[in-house]
């Protein structure tokens, strides 16, 4: 079972490689278990997509989006 410094070093790795099958399926295994990594996951998304929406010009947080 793969720790949470370890899981959160491939959420980290994630946004920028694909990760392989195994990799993934370890993490999946582990998010099963963990909150706290599945909710640092949701967190790295969120930024992810906020950096990327400013990137391009808009607003991070559109009131249309829920």
């Amino acid at each position: 079972m793969l720790s949470c410094k370890e899981v959160t070093h491939l959420v980290s790795e994630s946004l920028d490689r694909k990760l392989s099958i195994s990799e993934r399926f370890r993490m999946q295994l582990h998010f099963r278990i963990c909150a706290y990594c599945r909710n640092f996951r949701r967190q790295m998304t969120f930024l992810r997509q906020a950096c990327r929406r400013l990137a391009e010009g808009k607003a991070p947080f559109d009131s249309d989006q829920g």
